[in-house]
């Protein structure tokens, strides 16, 4: 995952009341752009507290007004304690526990929580807004901690850490990574404290903020790693001496997925111009290849097409204004059940089984190089010396090892749930947890994806040290940026945690796709 956080070169983001873009988060989350919010957003939120204002002064009860919280709302506050009511629920509910998450996450869960108050249906002043923005302009980062969420009524804990920093309590993060007290950011960077007044406690800390920004962080990492993975099934088709006639669009054309169609082309893209791919009946004639590679499309096609079924999800949420109670256009403020985390609960987990899959796809391919029965004449391991050298032996326990987790980690969340708020909120989404693990699994395909790469590579090399096969142009590409990038060609044994370390930087940071799309043109 990237976590390059900066300031300076990136353009700043307005937001309005009709909500962002992907781009928009990651520009914020990842790379510290300004924010700054519109003139049309500042009226909307002065309208609709104007709402709240009068509902205020009513003395009929409104939820999250003049009422408590959750299963306490039966409670009627008076105006003298209101608040207090709103402090006291950022305090109570700024309860986490565990290490802290990521800065890039924080962020991320801060601009949501902001593009849903300049809505104009939450009923805050436009200065909690303008707080919120100067803290992300500031680069004050709240500690939030792991665990805390049960992805509904919003992620409740890790906003309320955030909002409790608003409020000039707490702790944060200040630009220079150390953590401190938030008073004394804030004054530092000559910040005032928000003091909160009716429902704007509960405005802060009501949505899902936390979820779809890991959402659209992980949509983001993914987009490119299923493209790494093309050039990875690629390479390894070709040091396998595979076949490249399965790519052929008109077989696709007949089983028309898009995503399918994306990862075979890509492919054959890869692979043209090779001098080793349709030399698998050369030595021991084999009429298909085996399905990790012959089925590689397929496998990542289907994960490229749950990715656009979750992204249309993340654009769904983000044109939404997720709190509770909601001001609606003709002026009425309703309790509603939009905080529940499910739609985007399900997709992160969705997302998490495709990353293991094809996670495990990588794998095969990766054991099937390394394997002499199987390989079609490769020394066993691609070791330099089978038996005195182990090649890659352990490289490929640890992708396995990898590959493993991914699996645990693509238990689904969303089919848990655990009653809290004594049985008010009785049915929970697990949402901030299911994109925890989404995390970690893309994390672990990174480091897959990279194994598989340095076993191809190495496989390709030991194919072209004769001269009488060569690879594609675009492989070759691959290879020499590989070798550039800090991982030596094949030889005896030598440490190679190191060599891991830079293929897996190799993949994170697009120089993989990079080299196989300066020769193979554009890959989808």
């Amino acid at each position: 995952m990237n976590k390059d956080l900066h300031n300076g070169s990136v353009p700043a983001v307005t937001v309005a009341e009709a909500g962002l873009t992907p781009a928009d988060v990651l520009a914020v989350a990842r790379h510290a752009a300004r924010v700054d919010l519109s003139p049309r957003a500042l009226k909307a939120m002065a309208a609709s507290r104007a709402v709240v204002d009068d509902l205020a002064a009513s003395p009929r009860p409104v939820y999250g007004v003049s009422t408590g919280f959750g299963a306490l709302a039966t409670r009627h506050i008076s105006t003298e304690l209101r608040t207090r009511l709103q402090h006291s629920l950022v305090r109570s509910h700024a309860a986490g526990m565990g290490p802290h998450v990521e800065t890039e996450v924080v962020r991320a869960l801060m601009l949501l929580r902001l593009k849903t108050l300049a809505s104009g249906r939450t009923g805050v002043r436009p200065e909690v807004a303008q707080g919120m923005a100067a803290l992300l302009n500031a680069r004050i980062t709240p500690v939030v901690h792991e665990y805390g969420s049960l992805g509904c009524s919003g992620d409740l804990a890790p906003l309320s850490h955030c909002a409790l920093v608003l409020t000039g309590e707490g702790e944060a993060q200040g630009p220079d990574g150390v953590v401190r007290p938030a008073a004394e950011l804030l004054a530092e960077h000559g910040l005032t404290p928000i003091e909160l007044r009716e429902k704007e406690g509960l405005a802060l800390i009501n949505g899902t903020d936390g979820m779809l920004g890991m959402l659209l962080m992980a949509l983001a990492d993914l987009a490119a790693l299923f493209t790494a993975a093309d050039v990875t099934a690629a390479m390894t088709l070709e040091a396998l001496l595979g076949t490249d006639r399965v790519l052929d669009p008109a077989l696709h054309a007949i089983r028309p997925h898009p995503g399918q169609a994306a990862s075979a082309d890509n492919m054959l893209r890869v692979l043209a111009g090779s001098g080793m791919t349709g030399h698998h009946q050369d030595q021991k004639p084999r009429v298909q290849d085996a399905y990790s590679v012959r089925c590689a499309p397929q496998v990542a096609g289907a994960g490229r097409d749950t990715l656009a079924h979750a992204a249309l999800v993340a654009e769904r949420e983000l044109a939404a204004a997720v709190d509770n109670p909601v001001i609606l256009d003709d002026g009425r403020i309703e309790s509603n059940g939009n905080f529940h985390g499910a739609p985007v609960a399900y997709v992160l987990d969705f997302l998490a089984v495709a990353v293991a899959d094809l996670g495990s796809i990588s794998e095969r391919r990766t054991d099937r190089l390394l394997d002499p029965a199987r390989s079609h004449g490769l020394p066993a391991f691609l070791a330099d010396d089978p038996g005195v050298d182990s090649g890659l032996m352990i490289a490929q326990y640890t992708q396995a090892a990898l590959v493993s987790e991914c699996k645990r980690l693509a238990v689904p969340a969303s089919v848990d749930s655990i009653p809290s708020s004594a049985m008010q909120e009785d049915h929970v989404s697990m949402g901030w947890s299911a994109a925890r693990k989404l995390r970690s699994a893309v994390d672990n395909l990174t480091r897959i994806l990279a194994v598989e790469l340095v076993a191809a590579a190495r496989a390709t090399d030991i194919r072209t040290q004769s001269g009488d096969l060569a690879p594609a142009p675009a492989t070759a590409a691959v290879i020499a940026a590989l070798r550039g990038a800090g991982v030596p060609g094949p030889d005896s044994d030598r440490f190679l945690s190191p060599e891991l370390a830079a293929a897996e930087e190799f993949v994170r940071s697009g120089a993989l796709v990079r080299a196989a799309a300066s020769v193979a043109g554009p890959l989808a």
